[in-house]
């Protein structure tokens, strides 16, 4: 229980003013689904820290670290171009599926925590427990704590914004977001280079 609430707390702390909380929001404004948002959330969560504590450090090792920032930044820049793309006239929000919701969370979040620190503090957490089910848990249940306020955030005051701004607003969140993880992988590469 001990190495469980341990990756929960560090896991949760680290999420708090993370980027993903703010997608977390974005997510859930956009959509209008909060379930499938949150569903997305502990998915990607259980498949990247399962990831991260069977694989260790070996996982980070696989791709360079530079290369998965660029990738996240481009993604980002391209989750804004689609959701500016999805604009309708009116203040009804455009019909997305659960599975929409869920798999757009999915595949976000995924690669948002890909060399995140808390897919390391995952890692290491399990190499020195040598425990995987505890620490995935742990650092699941720490994810939702810190972005299921989020979640419910952007569902309760998206309806009462209209649509086409809330559109706006979270393309705008994603390209802002986009651009600075990619401003940082540009400045981290030229100081090392």
């Amino acid at each position: 229980m001990e190495i469980f609430l341990l990756a929960l707390v560090t896991v949760a702390v680290a999420e708090i003013g993370d980027k993903t909380q703010f997608v977390s929001l974005a997510l859930s404004a956009r959509f209008r689904k909060p379930w499938p948002v949150l569903a997305g959330v502990v998915a990607a969560s259980i498949a990247n820290h399962g990831l991260a504590a069977i694989a260790g450090l070996w996982v980070a090792r696989l791709l360079p670290e530079n290369l998965i920032v660029w990738i996240v930044g481009l993604g980002f820049l391209l989750m804004a171009a689609w959701t500016l793309r999805g604009d309708h006239e009116g203040d009804d929000p455009p019909e997305v599926s659960v599975r929409g919701a869920f798999v757009t969370t999915f595949v976000l979040f995924f690669l948002m925590e890909m060399g995140d620190k808390t897919q390391v503090a995952t890692a290491a957490l399990a190499a020195h427990f040598e425990t995987v089910l505890l620490v995935v848990a742990g650092s699941t249940l720490g994810m939702v704590a810190a972005n299921a306020p989020a979640i419910w955030i952007g569902h309760r005051y998206a309806a009462r914004i209209p649509a086409r701004l809330m559109q706006r607003l979270s393309a705008g969140i994603f390209a802002f977001i986009g651009i600075w993880v990619l401003l940082a992988a540009y400045m981290n590469q030229s100081a090392a280079g």
